[in-house]
């Protein structure tokens, strides 16, 4: 199975993982996150653990098939979860009372019509994301200098890629190796920093604190496509080295303004979010 990274949609302002299996050509959603909107359940892990046993019991080929895939959770670390494609979907709806069953059911049909023009015409990827983010209240400004920092990523991970370096763990491992160079803290010390839990940490960075990480991020591309590193080990070197200009001009800013370029408040506390939505992973 080749998968994309987790990502989050909205359903009615609330939250859905999901992959997309490329190689198959499906999305993948977290069945937890379904069933806590169906139900409006406090427990909505409780109610699918109920479910699957009803199922079970019934001989049910929808259990047989669920399979499980790594999504990230409230602590930021990824886990093991129910994951279901979209027929298997409609059948967890057909099997829970539910007022919101018809408006999911439209819901999904337009999930997946989106990812096909999102196929034909890559832009309107792009396009939603400004929606969305004018939608949660982000300024225009702000709005700008994401969008740039989600090219600028993207151009770096390809980089990576280039240059051997494995997704998820070793990904991770220079992400956290560039942001503990350039800010002082690692993803998850930043996290914990800005008071946040599942939210996405650029979703609540300030305008200064998205450029920073995006000068880390450039100036390690310009450097390995300079260098040509092989490996995980190489990669390391440059990522350090480029995350050290971010590094010397968050300084030398703090320096000229006398206060610190690495913030504590989030989205919420900068009054530029009304509710909180993960686009990416770090």
């Amino acid at each position: 199975m080749s998968e994309s990274k987790n990502k989050i949609k909205l359903f009615e302002d609330k939250r859905v993982r999901y992959i997309w299996d490329e190689e198959a050509e499906k999305y993948w959603f977290s069945v937890v996150d379904i069933v806590e909107i169906l139900t409006d359940s406090d427990n909505p892990r409780r109610y699918w653990s109920d479910l699957k046993r009803k199922l079970k019991a019934e001989g049910s080929q929808l259990y047989e098939n669920i399979v499980q895939l790594k999504m990230p959770a409230a602590d930021g670390k990824n886990y093991l979860t129910d994951v279901a494609d979209t027929e298997q979907l409609l059948r967890i709806v057909q099997s829970v009372p539910s007022k919101k069953a018809e408006p999911f059911k439209l819901w999904l049909a337009k999930v997946g019509s989106e990812r096909l023009d999102e196929t034909i015409d890559p832009e309107l990827s792009i396009d939603r994301a400004i929606q969305n983010y004018r939608r949660l209240g982000y300024s225009g400004n702000w709005i700008n200098q994401r969008i740039k920092s989600i090219e600028v990523r993207k151009a770096l991970t390809d980089e990576w890629d280039e240059s051997g370096v494995q997704e998820g763990t070793e990904y991770a491992a220079l992400t956290d190796l560039m942001s503990k160079t350039w800010s002082g803290m690692t993803t998850r010390e930043y996290r914990k920093h800005k008071g946040l839990r599942k939210e996405n940490l650029r979703d609540n960075m300030t305008n200064t604190e998205l450029v920073l990480n995006m000068l880390a991020e450039v100036a390690t591309t310009e450097i390995s496509q300079t260098e040509q590193p092989v490996g995980f080990m190489e990669s390391a070197d440059v990522a350090k080295r480029g995350a050290t200009t971010a590094k010397v001009a968050r300084e030398q800013l703090e320096s000229e303004t006398g206060k610190s370029a690495v913030s504590n408040l989030n989205a919420k506390d900068l009054g530029q979010l009304k509710l909180t939505v993960e686009d990416e992973t770090e």
